[in-house]
């Protein structure tokens, strides 16, 4: 067995010390989102329940900006201890950083993976006016049509963009892109007949949905959706089909791995709470939980998937 120098020792004594102690006081939530956005809410509804897990409060702090880049540039140079939380999303961890011509951070080498805790389905909806009630009906209406279908988005990069040109990608069809300030203005386009069709988070579209304003072909979810009733996977018509949005906690990397199995327990308790499950509910989001490499492996192949849908996109780095 190798020596170990009294240094060494007295590190590995004081962080097993700490963890045990951990937490003694409050701890913070970095949201890299607007107060009041998706993000935020549902990091709110878990913040609150996630303290009452963990024996201390959990504070929500919004450090929005640069589509998230500031936010988790922040919670990335904390000090690693597990008094500071970064709320994680594709938006700010995958797509912001992936945009820069260098990115500022890498989703999985420079963070420690908590755990995620829910997933938002983005719904593919088009203008009632199409003629088609199906996925396959718009696959195949939009090739006999070629350069006619325009397809909203809530911007260049933004998540409906992304997955929408996924979705043309693997089922071999195009639609001319066309950004708009937002994903409200992008869904009322396609009830205005502005564009005819968008792929976009299922809170955006929901209400429109059910007054008939826009229909539904389908949820971006390899699965049915609990959320969501009858609206088919889009998968079961284009196999292998998967972009959804999600959450999740990191923490700065290094930060000690009882520390971070002790606030990943807590989320799963926090997770489990009735409350906690219809609040997620209300803002179109399900639970999704695992452990912190379950989601360390989901990063890394969100990441690598994101990377392939930016590339397809054209989108240039600035």
């Amino acid at each position: 067995m190798p020596k170990l120098f009294p240094s060494v020792l007295c590190a590995l004594a004081c962080a097993s010390a700490s963890a045990q102690d951990f937490p003694n006081r409050a701890v913070r939530l970095l949201v890299p989102n607007a107060p009041g956005s998706s993000i935020d809410t549902m990091s709110r509804i878990v913040a609150a329940k996630l303290g009452d897990a963990l024996g201390q409060p959990v504070f929500v702090e919004n450090r929005d900006g640069a589509g998230g880049l500031i936010g988790v540039e922040a919670g990335k140079n904390a000090k690693p201890d597990g008094y500071t939380l970064i709320c994680a999303s594709n938006g700010s961890m995958i797509i912001a950083p992936l945009l820069k011509k260098t990115p500022p951070y890498d989703a999985v080498a420079d963070f420690s993976a908590v755990g995620s805790f829910a997933v938002t389905p983005n719904v593919l909806i088009v203008n009632p006016e199409l003629p088609v009630k199906s996925v396959k009906e718009l696959i195949d209406y939009a090739k006999a049509n070629a350069g006619k279908l325009n397809m909203a988005t809530a911007g260049v990069g933004s998540q409906s963009h992304l997955s929408g040109v996924l979705l043309m990608t693997m089922a071999g069809f195009d639609s001319l892109a066309v950004p708009h300030k937002g994903g409200g203005p992008s869904v009322n386009s396609v009830v205005a007949g502005q564009t005819h069709w968008t792929i976009t988070p299922a809170p955006a579209v929901m209400s429109f949905v059910k007054n008939g304003r826009v229909r539904a072909l389908g949820q971006s979810l390899p699965r049915k959706s609990a959320t969501l009733g009858d609206i088919p996977p889009v998968a079961d018509t284009v196999s292998g089909y998967d972009y959804s949005g999600w959450a999740g906690l990191v923490a700065p990397k290094d930060t000690p791995k009882p520390v971070v199995d002790k606030v990943n327990a807590a989320l799963a308790k926090t997770l489990a709470m009735a409350d906690v499950k219809d609040g997620l509910a209300k803002q179109g989001a399900e639970i999704f939980e695992g452990s912190p490499e379950d989601f360390r492996r989901f990063l890394a192949q969100d990441q690598a998937s994101t990377v392939k849908v930016i590339k397809a996109a054209n989108l240039q780095a600035d």
